[in-house]
């Protein structure tokens, strides 16, 4: 095999390598994002849970040493 076919072979190998850990790296930040997604609406839901026992509890009124 000639030198300049071995280079080809080496670099279209590489590349190869390369597309595929971009894929995976690709579909690992698109889980990641969707899981913090899921997390963010989470915490938003359970804010509000929060603050609605919050406000059932604990009505709006200054403390008692006003």
């Amino acid at each position: 095999m000639p030198p300049d076919e071995a280079r080809v072979e080496a670099l279209e190998s590489l590349y190869a390598h390369q597309e595929r850990a971009i894929q995976e790296l690709s579909d690992l930040v698109a889980a990641q994002w969707a899981r913090i997604d899921g997390l963010t609406r989470e915490v938003l839901r359970l804010r509000d849970e929060l603050q609605t026992v919050s406000e059932r509890v604990a009505p709006d009124r200054p403390p008692p040493h006003y």
